[in-house]
């Protein structure tokens, strides 16, 4: 009867612990729903820091072949940039191969700006307005060619008015073969990070020309808010 008793006894304990592991898993796994959309939100936006780390890299290397070139000459691809300018018998890279390649894109592939108002008009006039209603000079001279048109635009209210460019309209994924002045992501949609307050990856565009860090920030975080409370920016990083 003992060794009986004592084996219930067992077996009861035994069915109390399974029971507290499955309570506790089960707890767990609620507590991993719950934070999973944070988890999801961060590391998303850890890939929209990273591409505008490497589209501001791909800027600088822009400005760096046009003013080698006295501008008379734009970038045809990405791999005029990676294979440098001359120097002597050899050449000096201006772009890392890292950072050639667009971290949002599902083909890692940089779309391609040219130097026209229909794509870079819209970008200068929100740069414009966040700029405090001031659009940062050129790095220098060398670029006025290609900014005086879309400068032109802004001050007499033309096309620049129309807002962000339409992600089923104006941009093309041009992605060689073409001078251009800037680079922009191949993915389209609403973004976690606000850049130069503009709320969508395609639209961010990534170039030497009327850069500025405006209130004192290239971006910000946008921390969702309840129905009807709108988005407000928090996570403010220095620009440049």
């Amino acid at each position: 009867m003992t060794v009986m008793a004592d084996h219930k006894t067992k077996s009861e304990e035994s069915g109390m612990t399974l029971f507290a592991i499955m309570a506790i898993m089960a707890v767990f796994a609620v507590g991993l729903l719950a934070v999973a959309p944070s988890i999801q939100q961060e590391v998303e936006r850890q890939k929209e820091i990273e591409a505008i780390a490497r589209g501001e890299e791909v800027a600088e290397a822009i400005r760096q072949y046009v003013e080698f070139y006295r501008g008379t000459k734009l970038p045809n691809s990405i791999d005029d940039l990676l294979e440098g300018l001359p120097r002597g018998t050899q050449k000096r890279q201006i772009l890392r191969a890292s950072a050639a390649i667009d971290p949002l894109s599902e083909d890692g592939k940089w779309r391609l700006i040219r130097a026209d108002i229909q794509t870079l008009g819209p970008f200068a006039k929100r740069v414009l307005n966040y700029n405090g209603g001031t659009l940062p000079p050129n790095p220098s001279p060398t670029f006025d060619r290609y900014a005086i048109v879309v400068v032109n635009s802004i001050n007499t209210g033309t096309d620049a008015d129309n807002g962000d460019l339409d992600d089923a309209g104006v941009q093309e994924d041009v992605t060689d073969n073409t001078p251009f002045i800037g680079v922009a992501s191949q993915r389209k949609g609403k973004s976690v990070i606000a850049y130069y307050g503009i709320e969508n990856t395609s639209n961010w565009v990534f170039t030497p020309l009327f850069r500025g860090t405006g209130r004192g920030n290239t971006f910000r975080t946008i921390t969702p808010q309840p129905p009807g409370g709108g988005n407000r920016p928090v996570g403010n990083r220095p620009g440049r």
